[in-house]
């Protein structure tokens, strides 16, 4: 039998060829990411009521209680302290409450609603308007307690609606304890200088959006995109419009 020199022969040319490689194990699977939750309080802000406006072109400023409302939102939005409640998901929830889009709510109605949406505070408020003079009131309701925290109100001329809008923002804020904008962040936001025209006709579009009415929207925020580049708020609004 000549087995014996042959298994020789086959184990000097494994030798010969090294140790077999290690077999490679697969890489542990990924761990899922876990998104951490916000902790920063929530603000759900209200359609703002027309308390009463006089003079010449008080119909121009029905849409303000939505435009109000949104253009709130949007600077209390520059504070990083702050989790805001989008106005689409507060409009849904008051209709289905069948509350309308109105801002007429007792606060502890307000509170409620502000749960529901899981906010830590509301604010409603009313806008007047008396041949040229310009006023905003806002309260601050704690959604925990019902208790109305603070009231805060803003006057000037039509033509510093606008001011007015970052004025009471910012009292806002102070009213809820929170770290003020940053001074450069503020600036830049006064720096914009919107004229009352873009307010009214930010708040138009607005209530053609949300009437359904998407071409007239489309046409406003264009209009702003052009005459008031400055408004970034249109421009995005604009953008998610035409991209929808």
């Amino acid at each position: 039998m000549r087995l014996a020199p042959l298994v020789a022969g086959l184990l000097v040319g494994c030798a010969a060829a090294g140790p077999l490689p290690a077999q490679q194990s697969a890489p542990p699977p990924a761990a899922p990411t876990v998104t951490q939750p916000d902790t920063r309080p929530g603000i759900a802000v209200f359609p703002f009521t027309n308390g009463g406006s006089y003079g010449p072109n008080r119909e121009d400023l029905q849409p303000l209680e939505v435009g109000v409302q949104q253009m709130l939102l949007t600077e209390l939005q520059q504070n990083q302290a702050l989790r805001i409640v989008e106005r689409s998901t507060l409009r849904a929830l008051l209709e289905e409450q069948e509350l309308g889009a109105s801002g007429r709510v007792d606060p502890g109605t307000a509170a409620r609603i502000g749960k529901l949406v899981g906010a830590r505070y509301v604010v409603t408020g009313v806008f007047a308007d008396v041949y040229g003079t310009f006023r905003l009131d806002g309260r601050v309701v704690d959604v925990e307690t019902g208790e109305i925290l603070k009231t805060e109100q803003v006057r000037g001329r039509r033509e510093q609606m606008y001011d007015l809008l970052l004025d009471l923002a910012g009292r806002i804020t102070r009213g809820v304890r929170l770290p003020p904008l940053a001074l450069e962040v503020q600036r830049a936001r006064k720096a914009r200088a919107l004229p009352p025209e873009a307010v009214t006709l930010y708040s138009r579009a607005q209530v053609y959006e949300d009437a359904g009415r998407k071409e007239q929207a489309v046409e406003l925020y264009r209009r702003l995109v052009q005459d008031f580049p400055q408004m970034t708020e249109a421009r995005e609004a604009l953008r998610q419009l035409e991209e929808g």
